[in-house]
């Protein structure tokens, strides 16, 4: 399918595979789709900047490089930063078009069910998209695709006249009367409210009166302020509401200058940087933030997951209002036919954007993408998953190369496993890419030399030319498709944990339990991403260990750092941070005692507030067979300034102490001097030894079977 992509101050309709139905979503054959001049135009202007320029407009987001060079170092953080500006980024969120599949939970669609679709880097600019069901609203008999498509706009202006309350007979100034201040002008005006309009633009001002605004003020051509103050009796408008998108901050000083005594503003467009205390102060004045489409927006347990607020309680939830914004198209109480002046085939969304940056620049502009829509549903709904990738770097050969296919090319994939499986290019090839987006596979298999794309992980488990199947996806999908993997024949890598369920991780067991391998073939190898075992630190130590006299004493400190409690580690995606992280730890104990775990307890913080959790602030003991005990306190209410992670081992008046995977140091026992500038954690390692295992070199696996099922096993204990 052809999607719009931002590439370096461009936008370029590109080849990517089609996504998948996804449960609770709603998959759509994009008829047309609206652009939104300022919030697009914005992110097509800072695409084409320099680094360096980006860095000075942008200092808050220096700040997360330099904490991301010191954990990770200056050349993981260069690929990180420039890979992921050069792979382009989609752009859109406001579309409408014809449903021709649903995932499981979306039931009140259909196929062939018209829709108007919404959101950021969701509701693209492409032929066809997945959409969570909260996001996608039915359009109404007798309104077209084309209006239809400005659903999400129609939203945002319909929040901030919501956030306004105006009252009839209130004077309200829209001040910026762009697409945004056209469309809440004539919501205001309906409400009867006596609209004023002011805009440097006398095309706009007038459509603005055709509209519905009672006058209209131009800056460039008289004082606006006291225009409105003498227009409204000498007291100044009820209300302002600051539609425009402007980097210069005296705009909102003007807008605010232009409101009565205990009037009100409300901010619904861009106004800079400064907010000066002078202007509110003395009259009293309230300043209110509309939150673009309302109520939901930027909550992943109303987008994401479905889960609607209740009707008595939230009246007007982002997805209720615009399918009254809808509703008011079909009746035709506002009108945004005169507001669209051109439209665009998708393959000529460059000239579109173009468009807009000229003088003369249309106020509104809709992409179309044909009107192929076939009678039957079910060809449109087989759209390709796959898409070959025509690569020109060269590739590495070896006589025992391992062909990858990696499923799920989130960030650590991105930045660790991919540039390492590069680093390992003689012994793996990288054949196959999978990630929930089109854009972002190809990106992925076009950066890192793979041979095709896909939305589907399918294709990459059905594929017999592919021998190891790495899956980097949110832990809650880990179990499932580690199963599938295995059942397909395939050696499988999977990042921690193995699985977030017991009973996902009661079928992965069964799996070997009911096979044997047979004198010409073996059972596919399983791995987890229990790296710290792998790194030279853990190796350095456990050389020591393995000599001990009497049974070992460890204690770990995992100073892990805060996360919010509504981030997707927490919830049921990523099945808490014990099981999606401590793992790790436990581990590496079981690495270095190697003896089965005897018994094992927890104890959590009891937190005095709810910004807080129990579960990712626990002390856990666990003790061995061989006598052994470890320690694990793993905590979210550190300092960042402090180091993250601390190992301390004691046996035999002995004492080895690594810091952070950058040092080693021994009491009582010599130890090799071992350095790192960033945290060594073994992840390169852990491939190596995989390798060395896949082509038979080391007859046995990685990680033992029933040591990845003890540690998940101990994880799924403490947590519950």
């Amino acid at each position: 399918m052809i999607q719009a992509l931002i590439k370096k101050g461009r936008v370029l309709p590109e080849e990517v595979p089609a996504p998948v139905v996804s449960p609770g979503s709603v998959f759509i054959k994009v008829v047309n789709s609206c652009i939104s001049a300022g919030t697009e135009l914005l992110g097509v202007f800072g695409s084409g900047k320099s680094l360096i320029r980006r860095a000075l407009e942008q200092p808050e987001n220096v700040k997360k490089v330099l904490n991301m060079v010191r954990s990770e170092g200056i050349a993981r953080t260069y690929a990180k930063v420039t890979g992921k500006l050069q792979s382009g980024s989609p752009t859109g969120y406001s579309l409408s078009g014809i449903v021709i599949a649903v995932g499981k939970g979306a039931t009140d669609f259909k196929p062939g069910d018209r829709v108007a679709a919404a959101g950021a880097g969701i509701a693209n600019h492409a032929e066809y998209v997945d959409v969570p069901r909260n996001l996608v609203m039915r359009i109404p008999d007798g309104l077209d695709f084309e209006p239809a498509s400005t659903v999400t706009l129609g939203g945002i202006a319909m929040q901030g006249v919501r956030r306004a309350q105006a009252a009839l007979g209130e004077f309200v100034v829209v001040f910026g009367a762009g697409i945004l201040g056209q469309i809440a002008l004539q919501m205001l005006a309906a409400s009867g409210a006596r609209v004023l309009a002011v805009d440097l633009d006398k095309k706009r001002l007038d459509l603005a009166r055709e509209m519905g605004a009672e006058a209209v003020f131009n800056p460039s051509e008289c004082d606006v302020i006291k225009e409105v103050i003498h227009y409204t009796g000498g007291h100044g408008a009820d209300i302002v509401l600051f539609c425009a998108a402007t980097n210069n901050s005296q705009a909102l000083s003007d807008a605010f200058a232009m409101c009565r005594k205990k009037g009100r503003l409300v901010m619904v467009g861009v106004w800079g940087t400064e907010l000066k205390r002078e202007d509110m102060y003395k009259k009293e004045l309230d300043f209110l933030i509309s939150t673009s489409y309302g109520p939901g927006r930027y909550d992943a347990d109303y987008e994401e997951r479905g889960l609607d607020y209740p009707y008595a309680y939230v009246r007007w939830t982002e997805n209720r209002n615009m399918e009254e914004y809808l509703r008011l198209l079909a009746k035709k109480r506002i009108n945004v036919a005169q507001l669209i002046e051109a439209a665009y085939p998708i393959m000529e969304v460059e000239k579109a954007f173009a468009s807009l940056q000229k003088p003369d620049r249309p106020l509104m502009v809709v992409l179309d993408y044909g009107d192929d829509l076939h009678d039957d549903i079910k060809v449109l709904a087989s759209q390709p998953r796959k898409l070959a990738i025509q690569n020109v770097t060269d590739k590495k050969t070896g006589l025992k190369q391992v062909r990858v296919g990696l499923i799920g090319a989130g960030g650590f994939a991105m930045g660790m496993h991919l540039p390492n499986l590069q680093k390992l290019s003689g012994k793996y090839e990288i054949r196959a890419i999978c990630s929930r987006t089109g854009a972002n596979a190809r990106a992925a298999a076009t950066k890192f030399g793979a041979e095709y794309s896909t939305t589907d992980y399918h294709e990459i488990l059905s594929n017999p030319e592919i021998d190891l199947v790495m899956i980097c996806t949110r832990h809650n999908l880990h179990g499932k498709m580690v199963l599938k993997s295995l059942q397909a024949g395939k050696h499988t890598f999977v990042e921690k944990p193995l699985c977030a369920t017991k009973a996902e991780l009661e079928n992965i067991r069964n799996f070997f339990d009911s096979r044997l391998p047979t004198p010409d073939s073996r059972l596919p190898i399983l791995m987890v991403g229990f790296n710290r075992r792998f790194s030279k630190y853990a190796k350095e130590v456990k050389k020591h260990t393995d000599k001990r006299i009497n049974p070992i004493f460890i204690h770990y400190r995992m100073n892990a750092g805060y996360i919010p409690l509504d981030y997707w580690v927490h919830s049921e995606e990523g099945g808490g941070r014990i099981i999606g992280e401590a793992c790790h730890i436990i581990d590496l104990f079981s690495y270095l005692v190697d003896s089965p775990v005897r018994a094992y307890s927890s104890a959590g913080l009891s937190p005095a507030t709810e910004s807080i959790s129990t579960s990712d602030n626990k002390s856990i003991i666990l003790e061995y067979e061989d006598g052994s005990v470890a320690s694990l306190d793993y905590f979210a209410v550190g300092s960042k300034e402090f180091p993250k992670e601390c190992l301390e081992v004691h046996f035999d008046e002995k004492s080895i102490i690594v810091d952070d995977y950058k040092s080693i140091k021994g009491c009582g026992v010599k130890v090799a001097d071992i350095n790192s500038q960033t945290p060594d954690k073994g992840q390169l390692e852990e491939l190596e030894e995989l390798y060395r295992c896949l082509n038979e070199e080391n007859k046995g696996w990685p990680i033992e079977l029933e040591s990845m099922i003890e540690t998940t096993k101990v994880t799924f204990g403490v947590t519950s």
